[in-house]
């Protein structure tokens, strides 16, 4: 019961890193357009990342507990190896100012460690390639619906003074943060929830057959994460909000706006997908309304390779971290 306590706490962990290192994505458009401080940024991100629970079902819990392997053949050293990988991998990412995936990082892990303890047949294949196709069409959903977004409203304001069209949608930003915040929080709590769910159906805690896990696992998860983001992590805000293309509080409303969309539609279908993806997508959308040249392509291609190779990487983490646990165990 020891090694349950010590499960949860970790996840409570990579829940809080999570929160600290993707609180860029919510806030990183109305932080760099000057529209909020950082604090309240990071303060208005927090408490919407926290009630996202009573918005959304919990189906990307679902998908975590039950969808990603086999639930009779994880033990608590699989589910330990995912998430020291998980969270190495967030915080060499964190490290480097690269918007990584959260997400990736912890089905990655318990990918190479199922693999390790019980073969690959312990993997749901279904489950993975769901997951690991939304590497592109988040981003892509991101970017065309942020394109879409920008030019209605630039026909819908274009006989509007550029200082009346600030103004407004300064205004304006603090809702689609907002929006988006709440869409973290629906999907990427979801997660770690469902990790505890499966943990407590490894040791008999919870049934296999129930439908939901316990008020005390949703709040716990909920709390972790925007705690996490309560801290920030400034290294990704640059990042996001300057190095891809300049935005004003027109292009971050509208680059938000589509990413809270794209993050609703995936967490009501109970698809994990990643908040960093989906926001770097929308953000490259606005900035190509301006043209091919404003959006600053060395820097996404960076960014494109840390999404790529997360999955892999964290797989071969999370093989390693079990081969040494289970050997020392």
């Amino acid at each position: 019961m020891t090694f349950l306590y010590i499960i949860i706490v970790l996840v409570l962990i990579f829940d809080f890193i999570n929160g600290f290192h993707d609180s860029a994505n919510s806030i990183a458009t109305i932080v760099s357009t000057k529209v909020l401080s950082p604090f309240n940024a990071v303060l208005l991100a927090a408490t919407f990342n926290f009630i996202a629970f009573t918005v959304f079902p919990l189906r990307v819990a679902t998908t975590m507990g039950k969808g990603i392997i086999d639930p009779a053949v994880v033990t608590l050293t699989v589910i330990a190896a995912a998430l020291v990988a998980a969270i190495t991998w967030n915080l060499l990412t964190w490290w480097w100012g690269l918007p990584s995936s959260s997400s990736h990082t912890l089905v990655g892990g318990l990918v190479g460690a199922a693999i390790v303890s019980s073969g690959p047949g312990s993997i749901i294949t279904g489950g993975v390639l769901k997951i690991a196709a939304f590497i592109v069409i988040a981003p892509l959903l991101g970017m065309v619906m942020s394109y879409i977004i920008s030019i209605v409203v630039i026909n819908l304001v274009k006989k509007h003074s550029p200082f009346g069209i600030d103004k407004h949608f300064r205004r304006l930003q603090l809702v689609s943060a907002a929006a988006f915040s709440l869409g973290h929080g629906g999907n990427d709590a979801q997660k770690s929830m469902g990790i505890i769910w499966i943990a407590l159906i490894t040791m008999g805690a919870a049934s296999i057959e129930d439908k939901r896990p316990d008020l005390w696992v949703v709040l716990s998860c909920q709390a972790a994460i925007a705690l996490g983001t309560l801290f920030g992590g400034w290294r990704i805000v640059k990042t996001m909000g300057q190095r891809i293309t300049k935005l004003r509080p027109f292009e971050g409303f509208c680059a938000e706006a589509a990413g809270a969309l794209t993050l609703f539609g995936a967490t009501h279908f109970g698809i994990p997908v990643s908040t960093t993806h989906t926001i770097t997508g929308s953000i490259m959308g606005v900035g190509a309304i301006k043209g091919f040249s404003a959006v600053k392509w060395g820097v996404t291609t960076k960014i494109f390779w840390a999404w790529i190779l997360t999955i892999p990487i964290s797989a071969v983490l999370g093989a390693l971290v079990f081969y040494i646990m289970n050997t020392i165990v």
